[in-house]
């Protein structure tokens, strides 16, 4: 989840909002790798989430990277929520998840190193203080009622909204965790064509990387239980937004509907002011009744774009977030994947050449396919283990064309990080096949045994 978004113009015209999104084209020279991920962090002694405050608590990773490390301190009311460096910054998610959101770098070799770095520091401090990182997409075996809650605002907000939409978004907010990377545009009719290649083609994502087949102890019956749980939650928010293949897609197509997503809240003077299942129109007419007879400032846009889930969101660039959290080695594919299809004009062509005729219907299904199946998994003709070797050697080609070489081995583009997705779409084996057969022949169905064999 994002911190508070800067930007202190008062928005008094329709057409703001529209360039608050174009302003993210950027030429080809100037695109970068932004990769964020989640983990969850337990105790060793009991396999529990951390609490905030305390001896060994997330608050005392916090301050341990601030004082070892060097990272600057955010806080809301007088508690640490936050760490910045670097353009990086460490943020909680509702259930304690530390996320590092990493700083927009040049090639798949920096984001990895960033990625490796950080957790080389949470490790060491976590050693420290009995505490152990592991990277899944839900958590194993915790329930609702063992989760702590994190001392932020918003989080208090969505909580009680999330309890009355779908099923399953409390479950998101606490229990789960991703992997994600941001990319950039170089224009409107470049960002309607990434925009739609990577909605289509995230079920390959969420498939090579399932890795949450457990859930309260248990065998969910799905190898995506993260991705399951998107699917139930809340529509006005998620989805596979099939108005972005309509004629006519653009930023402006894309306000209207951010306009039409309920608000969650309005961020003023340190505080989050309660604007839950409000609408943005009319806070743009001075009618919000959370605030009324006020203006948005183009802040208040920018927390809005946040609050918004889809398996692929745009603000000023383009997150893709269709990957469960997972092992160390799956955090730098996770980029290498998606700019090697994307950052490559011959190879976006040639991914567009693969989904352009789907149906809404056939994303959809491919989407729910993906989750419950895996890479095992498909619809009509399409089987999304074929379809991932397809994409996979896509990208290899984008990646290659790049000739982005290791500073420490010239020999080494960035297409060898694709190597584990590989494997796996060749053998159908996904971490989630993994964990699903070490439960059952290996753990003795026993999910604490989740925590020896997958944590960092």
């Amino acid at each position: 989840m994002s911190i508070p978004q800067a930007g202190s113009d008062r928005i008094e015209s329709h057409s703001q909002l529209v360039d608050f999104l174009s302003n993210g084209e950027k030429p080809k020279s100037d695109w970068k790798i932004g990769t964020e991920h989640e983990k969850f962090v337990y105790h060793k002694s009991s396999f529990r989430p951390l609490s905030y405050s305390g001896p060994s608590s997330i608050e005392t990773i916090l301050k341990e990277l601030q004082v070892l490390y060097g990272w600057k301190p955010l806080f809301e009311d007088q508690f640490l929520i936050g760490l910045e460096k670097d353009g990086a910054n460490v943020s909680l998610e509702p259930g304690g998840q530390l996320e590092l959101s990493g700083a927009p770098l040049d090639t798949i070799h920096s984001t990895c190193n960033e990625a490796y770095e950080h957790l080389n520091q949470v490790r060491t401090i976590a050693e420290k203080i009995d505490a152990g990182f592991i990277g899944l997409g839900a958590a194993p075996n915790w329930t609702q009622e063992m989760m702590p809650t994190m001392p932020k605002g918003r989080y208090a907000i969505m909580t009680e909204y999330m309890k009355n939409k779908g099923k399953y978004g409390t479950q998101m907010m606490y229990r789960t965790c991703t992997i994600q990377v941001n990319l950039d545009f170089s224009s409107e009719q470049d960002m309607v064509k990434k925009f739609r290649v990577s909605l289509a083609l995230q079920p390959v994502a969420t498939a090579l990387f399932a890795n949450s087949p457990l859930f309260e102890g248990r065998l969910t019956g799905y190898k995506s239980w993260r991705s399951r749980i998107w699917q139930d939650l809340d529509a006005d928010r998620t989805g596979m937004l099939p108005f972005v293949f309509e004629e006519g897609m653009g930023f402006e197509r894309y306000v209207n509907y951010a306009l039409d997503v309920p608000m969650y809240f309005v961020y003023r003077n340190g505080k989050y002011i309660n604007a839950a299942g409000q609408s943005f129109r009319d806070f743009m007419n001075g009618n919000l009744p959370a605030l009324p007879g006020e203006l948005p400032l183009l802040s208040d846009w920018a927390d809005h774009l946040t609050t918004i889930f889809p398996e692929v969101r745009l603000k000023q660039f383009l997150e893709m977030r269709g990957a469960d959290g997972g092992p160390w080695s799956w955090i730098c594919a996770l980029p290498a994947f998606w700019v090697g299809l994307l950052y490559d004009q011959n190879s976006l062509d040639a991914a567009w050449d693969l989904c352009k005729h789907w149906t809404s219907e056939q994303r959809d299904s491919l989407r729910k396919s993906a989750s419950k199946e895996g890479l095992s998994g498909g619809i009509d003709n399409i089987s999304i283990m074929n379809l991932s070797n397809q994409v996979l050697a896509i990208s290899r080609a984008g990646l290659e064309a790049r000739q982005k070489s290791n500073a420490t081995n010239s020999c080494q583009d960035e297409s060898h990080f694709l190597d584990i997705l590989t494997k796996s779409a060749e053998t159908g084996i996904a971490p989630a096949d993994r964990i699903m057969d070490f439960f059952q022949n290996k753990w003795n169905k026993n999910p604490l045994k989740a925590f020896e064999d997958f944590s960092y």
